[in-house]
């Protein structure tokens, strides 16, 4: 068995935490020379695209793509060589630990702690939650001093 990553996804939301999965997603790749995949699902689990339209779905796809590409010039800048880049519809808490973790060949998984409010939580779950129960592969789960508190 290696210690060493390959294939690190880390999923991407705007949030703090996210922010700050990245930034600790930059050191382990550069550290292991792995590729970075950098993956933000726009949510349309709850009908969202119906009910928002079409541009809506653009519009945050956009928004997503620009922030990623953001963030790939700084993991270039941070020693990262290989960075990708994928913003796509669905649902991510299926997506992430499932076909995108499959599809990119991924061996570590890495995310912000934060997302749904406590309501939502006790009802839903959280992202975070949802890859630490059903990845096949590492999850390095990054919290914010906000998360902590909560």
């Amino acid at each position: 068995m290696t210690l060493k990553y390959h294939e690190i996804l880390v999923a991407i939301d705007g949030s703090k935490a996210a922010e700050l999965a990245f930034k600790k997603s930059v050191a382990i790749a550069a550290r292991n020379n792995a590729s970075l995949n950098l993956v933000s699902i726009i949510d349309t689990s709850f009908g969202s695209l119906e009910a928002y339209g079409r541009e809506f779905a653009d519009k945050a796809t956009a928004s997503a793509q620009e922030l990623l590409e953001q963030y790939k010039k700084e993991a270039e800048i941070g020693g990262v060589h290989n960075v990708n880049i994928i913003v796509e519809l669905g649902n991510a808490k299926a997506k992430i630990p499932g076909e995108l973790a499959k599809r990119l060949n991924a061996d570590l998984i890495v995310c912000g702690a934060t997302g749904l409010s406590s309501a939502e939580r006790i009802f839903l779950g959280s992202v975070s939650e949802r890859i630490v129960r059903t990845a096949k592969v590492d999850v390095l789960v990054v919290r914010s001093e906000d998360t902590i508190s909560e």
